[in-house]
């Protein structure tokens, strides 16, 4: 059965990004001139998904409002003739069939997902973090549709983390399966780094079988007295084979401060009418700070 539909959790408080997170919602940070959000979106369309839920929460309307029609300001600029705006505008609010849940509390990532059961029905499903953007010729969620299709098995996104930041991320334990796969042998949530299985940890990106949302229920709260998705991992993978790729790309972590001015600087790079000027800046920025060693 072919990955159409998509599930992406944007419940979260984003309390490492207050006070601006105050009255926006973290995915609604802007890269220069396009949300966070929008990008994560685009990557599922690119990947072959026709459906996307999106689990929302308190303080989340602004993200219902971007993705919506927006009658004043399509009318205002038709009024000034200023077409390439307007067909910006319009494309936004066309992209995909959205649907949005309310998160009535943030009890963890795995109640988030769970939130969006009754919609996802008996079929394989993505799950895309909305504080990663990857960017690559070939979007990593349709790297993991390409290997699930190839084995009909749940696959995650992975890559090699610093050792500093293991405690922040699900450490798998795999073998070495095929060219950057592994077959998954166990995941553990926020590990302490001495006691992580290896320094390989679960990113953003991940493809289901359905009976994922099963597992998650059985596994119950775990870290944080939170319902963790990494729980239902495990449970699945007493029953099913689960995959872990090493994913082709460049992650930008968002939701980390460093990460975010991480991906400011270098979409700027990549922006033809930005490139010039921010190189010339940089230049100037290092002379300034080797003048003053």
């Amino acid at each position: 059965m072919n990955v159409k539909k998509a599930i992406i959790p944007a419940a979260g408080l984003g309390t490492r990004f207050l006070p601006a997170t105050k009255s926006m919602p973290k995915e609604m940070l802007p890269i220069i001139d396009t949300p966070v959000f929008q990008y994560v979106v685009e990557e599922a369309i690119e990947s072959g998904i026709e459906d996307i839920i999106i689990i929302t929460g308190r303080g989340k309307r602004a993200i219902e409002d971007y993705f919506d029609d927006s009658p004043e300001l399509e009318m205002h600029l038709a009024k000034k003739h200023n077409t390439d705006l307007l067909k910006l505008v319009r494309d936004i609010s066309s992209l995909v069939d959205i649907h949005y849940i309310r998160q009535k509390e943030p009890l963890g990532l795995g109640d988030a997902i769970l939130r969006a059961e009754k919609h996802i029905g008996n079929e394989p499903f993505a799950v895309l973090l909305g504080d990663d953007i990857i960017v690559n010729d070939k979007p990593c969620t349709a790297q993991l549709i390409e290997n699930f299709d190839k084995y009909g098995r749940s696959t995650i996104a992975v890559e090699e983390v610093p050792y500093e930041k293991l405690s922040s991320y699900g450490i798998i334990k795999g073998k070495l399966f095929d060219d950057s796969l592994y077959v998954l042998e166990d995941i553990v949530e926020k590990p302490a780094p001495e006691d992580a299985p290896s320094k390989i940890g679960a990113i953003g990106r991940y493809v289901f079988t359905p009976e994922i949302f099963d597992c998650i229920k059985a596994a119950g709260k775990g870290v944080g007295n939170e319902v963790q998705l990494t729980d239902g991992i495990r449970l699945l993978n007493e029953s099913q084979t689960i995959y872990a790729y090493e994913f082709k790309g460049t992650r930008y972590d968002t939701g980390d401060k460093l990460g975010y001015v991480k991906a400011i600087v270098d979409f700027a790079l990549r922006n033809d009418f930005l490139r010039d000027d921010v190189l010339e800046y940089l230049k100037l920025v290092t002379a300034s700070e080797t003048s003053l060693e």
